[in-house]
């Protein structure tokens, strides 16, 4: 998996020689003691694809609060988590996984116990069994409130990076239009915008899914069923159009783009929820 992560080149910097040995061997002695314990495992397991309140981690996963607060403490102590007070509720919290950091600790740690361990795998070591496609495409649904942003970026993202593998979509509960510097974003990127337009996400009840992923804390609230029970994540990302300052606003942008990114290249490394099948390759 280390592989993939090294063309994203955004949230995560490729990790050089010296970026690994700058781990000191007491943070890499304390990322392994924390990961042996299989509650914190859990933790990281469940972050690692959807943002979760405190709460919903101790229902999940069967621990007690106070229990729960403990390991997240000691996951946040070394860098590992983030939390965000949600826009929806002030009084709840979401945790996120810190894939970057993540990343950086499992590579040093692997160095320290094998030199060289880290570096970027060759060709000749890649699966060459898995299909160079998808028995059929992996169907995502993006869902915030007016569909202009986030979940606008996020189905461009995705589209791009799964190519015909995929089939993107996003819509909203109160759809108004695609944000005018998120599609700018997007293009400074190199991410096509062709068809990005605000859609109501009463278009999409009876379609069979695959994912249906919430960006936006409000709309997970009042998320509606669909059927074939597809899986659901929350991806809690503030949004960007709601700052004031135009330079603030251009880099909240870029890093919302960053972040997608990321989130949704490790969902495409994940197996498809209903053929089980991997990804052969990411552009």
């Amino acid at each position: 998996m280390l592989n993939y992560y090294y063309d994203v080149g955004i949230a995560m910097e490729m990790l050089s020689r010296s970026d690994i040995e700058a781990m000191s061997s007491t943070e890499v002695a304390r990322f392994l003691r924390l990961l042996a314990d299989e509650s914190r495992q859990a933790i990281v397991r469940l972050l690692a694809l959807s943002d979760q309140r405190a709460g919903e981690i101790g229902a999940l996963i069967r621990l007690p609060p106070n229990a729960v607060s403990y390991h997240l403490k000691q996951l946040r102590a070394i860098g590992l988590l983030r939390d965000r007070r949600s826009s929806a509720d002030a009084r709840d919290v979401y945790y996120q996984l810190d894939v970057g950091r993540l990343h950086a600790l499992y590579s040093a740690a692997g160095d320290a116990l094998y030199p060289g361990m880290a570096a970027p795998l060759d060709q000749p070591h890649e699966q060459r069994d898995m299909p160079p496609s998808l028995s059929r495409p992996l169907r995502v649904l993006f869902l915030c409130t007016h569909n202009s942003a986030r979940s606008q970026m996020a189905e461009a993202i995705l589209r791009q990076m799964g190519g015909d593998r995929v089939e993107a979509f996003s819509a909203g509960s109160l759809p108004t239009e695609a944000h005018p510097e998120a599609l700018a974003t997007l293009r400074e990127a190199g991410i096509d915008t062709t068809g990005l337009d605000a859609k109501s996400m009463d278009r999409f009840i009876g379609e069979q899914l695959d994912y249906i992923i919430t960006v936006c804390d409000r709309v997970r609230d009042i998320c509606p069923s669909f059927p074939g029970d597809p899986a659901q994540a929350h991806w809690s990302i503030a949004d960007p159009a709601v700052i004031e300052d135009p330079e603030r606003r251009a880099k909240a942008f870029h890093e919302v783009l960053n972040e997608l990114r990321v989130r949704i290249r490790y969902l495409l490394l994940l197996p498809h929820p209903g053929t089980g099948e991997r990804f052969h390759s990411l552009d």
